[in-house]
């Protein structure tokens, strides 16, 4: 878990980096420089979202985990590499937006990742020995509903980019009104 926490952490902070203006501008170049930023803003508010749920979700996966095996452990350190490239596709997109493929590179990432934290939930409730007499946070189907809903939009996201381009983006939006669905289902389970 301090490892996980740790690469979340980081890929957070790394996100941030790409937000500055540059000193000693006159009130044009300001004004120009924060307009220009906005687009990063933009990106960096979207990865912070996708990595903060993320994490809580790599959190409720492993609240019960007593023990790994070799396939758990795999199946994180993936995740985790994951967690940490997000920034690189942020940049594409803050800076690249208007690129078809930005939005594809973004896309595979998260649905990649998320595809990762649906096998990992699938393995850890497959192997209740891993958990030991814990329960799990919340329901396994309610979970993996939501972890494939995220891969499944993402996943979306990419023929879509390639036939409209970066306006695919705006598909992202429904995963509002389903994590939202999910989330009344999972309180009321």
């Amino acid at each position: 878990m301090a490892l996980a926490d740790g690469v979340f952490a980081i890929a957070l902070t790394l996100l941030v980096l790409d937000l500055s203006i540059g000193p000693g501008l006159n009130d044009e170049e300001y004004h120009d420089a924060l307009r220009e930023v906005l687009p990063n803003l933009g990106a960096y508010a979207i990865s912070l979202i996708v990595l903060a749920g993320f994490w809580r979700e790599n959190r409720m996966l492993f609240h019960g985990v007593r023990q790994v095996d070799a396939q758990v452990i795999t199946l994180t350190l993936l995740g985790l590499g994951l967690a940490a490239l997000v920034p690189f596709p942020t940049v594409l997109v803050a800076e690249y937006g208007h690129e078809s493929i930005s939005v594809v590179i973004y896309s595979a990432v998260v649905a990649a990742l998320g595809a990762v934290h649906l096998a990992l939930l699938l393995v850890i409730a497959r192997r209740p020995w891993l958990s030991g007499d814990e329960k799990p946070l919340r329901d396994v189907t309610v979970s993996a509903l939501e972890m494939g809903s995220t891969v499944a939009v993402f996943v979306v996201t990419i023929p879509l980019a390639l036939a409209v381009g970066p306006a695919a983006m705006w598909w992202w939006l429904v995963l509002i009104p389903v994590k939202v669905w999910l989330g009344r289902r999972s309180t009321a389970a």
